[in-house]
């Protein structure tokens, strides 16, 4: 037997073994476990299921095992994955950390940053949140205007980020900040991270149509922040934020893959509400069910694709925003065919005359549309896909 295919062996044993049945079955709504200072769990297998894999490494399997990672290659880490889906392992946590900012921590950070930031992620200690966004920085994130003034040990952060996900309940911050506004805009900005029970600053959660949400404002006043917090070189801030979102890119891509809250089995759910019958309407409607799971399928098998491509080493950038793109697209057309497949039964707002599933739809497919914005608008994307992709010329303005 091969030595990959002995690992495959050992995986399947031990998660055979480490994760609970409960942990293999679509996560409902609410049943995330983010990592944090506030850890909770709705249940005891959660709880199992997130302390085995923690104490595994495998929060970040292929980081080196020095900073807490799992030390697997990117092969290992490939069958890991694999056997995870198999089984349909629930993700023992979910931490932007890890996902976004640990690579760039990886690639940029220095040791003491790297001991200092990464060994709690891998050990679910640390919530995270992105500030990047601001009230009129959002595709143009280059014009922010959040300031870090440099007060000699520490930077004076003055300002305000927007769209901030679980902002008000997140234990730090990585934000891109303005520490020179005399050059032009992409060379005067820094990444730093913060403390959120900093003094100075207030967090102000946004309401949206769909009756929940996960968004905030952050406001900054006078915020002080060490100067050993900021990640690369003072004013080279803009390189490391595109290295960090091409990671959410990956991340944003792979949100259907896991069963995360956006997923709704749409094969079951039109056996269940379409009526087996020959009538044309029904044959089309099944017809574009069925074309949407054989997208959605072939989409899992691209984001496994991209992930070899990322562990060869291989420029993914353009096909990060491909899949980013298609993902959020193709969730709001997935919402729509919903719609039609269960009528009524899914504009259902509250009434005990719905069922939990049925109510969770309808919020469901408000806040698809927000995923066509969040994380770099769809327009961005094809900006980013004609230019780095195509390559093609960039417009010029008419005189």
């Amino acid at each position: 037997m091969s030595t990959t295919d002995e690992f495959r062996k050992e995986v399947r044993a031990w998660l055979e073994a480490n994760c609970p049945p409960s942990m293999r079955t679509p996560t409902p709504e609410g049943g995330l476990v983010f990592g944090g200072r506030n850890l909770s769990f709705q249940s005891e297998d959660q709880r199992l299921w997130f302390e085995r894999m923690r104490d595994k490494g495998w929060f970040a399997p292929d980081w080196p095992a020095a900073y807490g990672g799992g030390g697997l290659s990117a092969e290992q880490t490939a069958i890991l994955e694999a056997e995870m889906r198999r089984l349909h392992c629930r993700p023992p946590q979910i931490n932007l950390g890890i996902w976004m900012l640990g690579p760039v921590v990886l690639e940029f950070g220095t040791e003491k940053q790297k001991q200092a930031l990464l060994k709690p992620m891998t050990r679910g200690e640390i919530r995270w949140c992105q500030g990047f966004s601001e009230p009129n920085a959002g595709s143009d994130l280059a014009s922010l205007k959040t300031s870090a003034v440099d007060q000699g040990d520490h930077f004076l952060v003055n300002g305000t980020k927007i769209w901030t996900s679980y902002g008000d309940k997140s234990d730090w911050m990585y934000a891109l900040v303005r520490t020179d506004p005399a050059v032009p805009k992409h060379l005067g900005i820094s990444l730093i991270v913060l403390d959120m029970r900093s003094p100075g600053i207030t967090v102000t959660p946004i309401d949206l149509i769909s009756g929940k949400s996960s968004f905030c404002q952050v406001f900054f006043d006078n915020v002080k922040v060490p100067k050993g917090q900021l990640l690369g070189p003072l004013n080279g801030g803009w390189t490391l934020a595109k290295a960090l979102l091409q990671h959410e890119r990956r991340a944003m891509s792979k949100f259907g893959e896991f069963s995360l809250p956006t997923h709704f089995d749409l094969m079951s759910l039109a056996e269940r509400y379409l009526p087996q019958t020959n009538a044309p309407a029904d044959i089309a409607l099944r017809a574009r069910a069925v074309a949407m799971s054989m997208e959605e399928h072939s989409y899992t098998l691209t984001v496994q694709r991209m992930g070899e491509e990322m562990r060869a080493r291989q420029n993914v950038s353009g096909l990060m925003s491909i899949m980013k793109l298609v993902h959020s697209e193709q969730e709001k057309d997935k919402f729509e065919i919903l719609l039609d497949l269960m009528g009524h039964r899914a504009l259902g707002w509250e009434g005990d005359e719905f069922t939990d599933p049925e109510l969770a739809l309808c919020k469901a497919w408000l806040g698809s549309f927000a995923q066509t914005i969040a994380g770099g608008s769809s327009e961005v994307q094809l900006n980013v896909i004609a230019k780095r992709v195509l390559e093609l010329p960039e417009g010029k303005e008419s005189k």
